[in-house]
């Protein structure tokens, strides 16, 4: 364990700004959303990160200051029960949480640092997609109130053509039955350390769930950029993949064209240098 240090000191108006901000900023994701839910409305691509993930949008909405903060005036009852009281207002409880979860904390440190250090690969094109559609009709699609870009038999033959490189095991568990043996690896959820790459979109995604699965002892701000990212992510998996959500705003990025690989290839190498900026950040406020 690394030495104890002391706590860093907000005072009233410095937390209770903090707060402020990182509430105003998520409300900007968490509103539509949440009318669309009222409405009974469903969006292929916005919703993806409220409903796959398990974390609510009250929950993410809430602030922490994460470990080592000593927030003056405050009280325990507004933060919960994860906090404990100090002369001058409340601070996080750190060891208790780690005691609590610390068989998770090492797996999830592990897993970042297993993906972290190794090279990246930018070969897979995005055909993940296409292989959780391979050989399906249209009422059998995830997203069937929406049409594929190219027809049933196109679209097989793309798979079939390009092939699938998918390390992603929570990925590769959606592929359709015959899609999973033209898949190069067979992602377990046992091998995932040994698997998981950093120019994966989804393990790059999936920053946002290491976060906020670390939470409280990461600060709400890092939560929030994790989602940040995850959302931008999201929206690229979604171009790339056969649906056509061009009526939604979403132009396609055609991978099964040379301009659409390239294009696809150079998004996916920005995102892989911002998360491995965020996942350092996570690795520090967790240190072994």
């Amino acid at each position: 364990m690394t030495a104890a240090l002391a706590p860093a000191v907000l005072d009233a108006a410095q937390w209770r700004a903090r707060r402020l901000a990182h509430e105003e900023r998520v409300d900007v994701w968490l509103t539509p959303h949440l009318s669309r839910r009222r409405r009974g409305e469903r969006h292929p691509v916005a919703d993806f990160l409220f409903t796959y993930y398990s974390h609510r949008p009250a929950q993410l909405r809430r602030w922490h200051p994460g470990a080592g903060v000593e927030l003056r005036d405050a009280a325990t009852a507004e933060f919960g029960r994860d906090y404990r009281a100090t002369a001058a207002g409340v601070t996080l409880d750190t060891a208790g949480v780690r005691a609590r979860r610390g068989e998770s904390i090492a797996w999830i440190r592990s897993l970042l640092l297993a993906t972290g250090g190794r090279a990246p690969h930018f070969g897979c094109f995005g055909m993940h997609e296409w292989a959780m559609v391979y050989r399906q009709t249209q009422e059998e699609l995830r997203h069937n109130a929406w049409p594929l870009r190219l027809s049933a038999e196109r679209t097989a033959a793309v798979v079939e053509d390009r092939g699938v490189r998918c390390s992603h095991f929570d990925a590769f568990r959606f592929f359709t039955p015959p899609a999973r043996p033209l898949n190069v690896l067979t992602p377990t959820r046992e091998t995932q350390h040994a698997n998981e790459q950093p120019g994966c979109l989804h393990a790059n995604m999936d920053l946002y769930k290491w976060a906020y699965k670390l939470s409280p002892l990461v600060p709400s701000e890092l939560v929030a950029d994790a989602f940040d990212l995850a959302r931008e992510i999201r929206t690229l998996d979604m171009r790339a993949s056969p649906y056509d959500l061009a009526a939604l705003g979403y132009p396609p990025v055609r991978v099964e064209t040379p301009e659409g690989r390239a294009e696809y290839a150079a998004a996916q190498r920005g995102f892989a240098e911002r998360a491995a900026v965020l996942r350092e950040r996570l690795l520090a406020a967790v240190p072994a």
